[in-house]
């Protein structure tokens, strides 16, 4: 079980809404590009759009949560996911850790922006996972996330 899974499950058992951090909303544009253009998390298909993790961050009147906090999900799977109401227990359910997805990608967003831009970017760019193909890095977060599963 991953970290962020657990601590997902943990505030889901203590009955907390809390958000897992509190930081101001960025936007950016090539980002969303970049998530859209990865395959589904769940299923691996493609095209797909990218979900603003609503849990990741307080509500805030009329705002979306950051962009950094959206992963790639096939139409299907992000309507199901709005359908169900509950987005944290929907997660939990599929034992997927979307935090850190969205974190990962987000760092290689950066990374392809500015590769020494400062000193997060120098902590992402030691990450075995994290390299300035988009396209990799894509490949072993999802396959990381998917627990496994093979695509269809």
């Amino acid at each position: 079980m991953t970290p962020g899974l657990l601590a997902l499950m943990v505030m889901l058992s203590a009955g907390r809404s809390k958000p897992l951090r509190k930081s101001m909303r960025r936007r950016n544009k090539a980002h969303l590009a970049f998530v859209a253009s990865q395959p589904c998390l769940i299923c691996q298909r493609s095209p797909c759009d990218a979900h603003h993790l609503k849990f990741a961050q307080p509500r805030s009147l009329g705002r979306k949560v950051s962009d950094e906090f959206t992963v790639p999900l096939c139409r299907d799977h992000h309507h199901e996911l709005h359908r169900h109401g509950n987005e944290m227990a929907w997660w939990a359910n599929l034992q997927i850790a979307p935090i850190e997805t969205a974190t990962e990608l987000w760092a290689a967003t950066l990374l392809q922006a500015d590769p020494a831009s400062d000193g997060k970017t120098a902590v992402a760019m030691r990450q075995p996972s994290l390299t300035l193909d988009p396209a990799n890095d894509a490949e072993s977060v999802l396959s990381r996330n998917a627990g496994g599963r093979t695509s269809p």
